[in-house]
């Protein structure tokens, strides 16, 4: 698919505006430590779509246990804006940059952040995993998880459902019954 472009005074040295910098699209925002609750909070007030999975995480202190709610992709958050806009994004405390490559912002697949979505809110309990490229792989043919494409892995007599983001190096596992599974189409 060629990217049309838009001539605003394009010089050799310079392509013209591609129409994607005008169209809003996923990107991983990097952010500092620990910042990612407060960074989309102010996504929130400044009306930016953002999406930032999270997962019950149990601690337990001498006292008492708590359960917190912790970031699935520590240091990450993802937004969906337009690149024009990015400087805006920039300028949110706790936001250290886009996720780049050669410089340029590089957009995440409207697939990932579908599947990411899928699994938070699977009943099961979603866990960071590290992250898997190669793999026996297999598709969801039935159930919350349905047309998801991943890599299966078998620990301890229990079937779990690998889905990989490959932009940001990272993967999250789903328990998940083995007959819903099928070979990838």
């Amino acid at each position: 698919m060629e990217a049309l472009t838009v001539n605003a005074g394009s010089s050799p040295e310079q392509p013209g505006l591609l129409v994607d910098y005008l169209e809003p699209r996923w990107y991983a925002a990097y952010t500092s430590a620990n910042h990612e609750k407060s960074v989309a909070e102010q996504l929130g007030v400044r009306e930016v779509e953002h999406f930032l999975p999270l997962r019950s995480s149990v601690r337990r202190w001498k006292d008492r246990r708590v359960t917190l709610q912790m970031p699935l992709f520590p240091s990450y958050v993802f937004v969906r804006i337009a690149l024009r806009n990015r400087f805006q994004l920039l300028q949110i405390p706790g936001v250290v940059h886009l996720v780049s490559f050669c410089g340029h912002p590089a957009p995440l697949q409207e697939e990932d952040i579908h599947a990411i979505r899928k699994c938070v809110s699977h009943d099961n309990q979603v866990q960071p995993h590290p992250y898997l490229q190669a793999g026996r792989r297999a598709q969801v043919k039935s159930g919350p998880l349905q047309g998801l494409q991943g890599i299966i892995l078998r620990r301890k007599k229990r079937t779990r459902f690998i889905v990989s983001l490959d932009l940001i190096m990272r993967s999250v596992a789903v328990e998940i019954d083995e007959t819903d599974l099928a070979p990838p189409v």
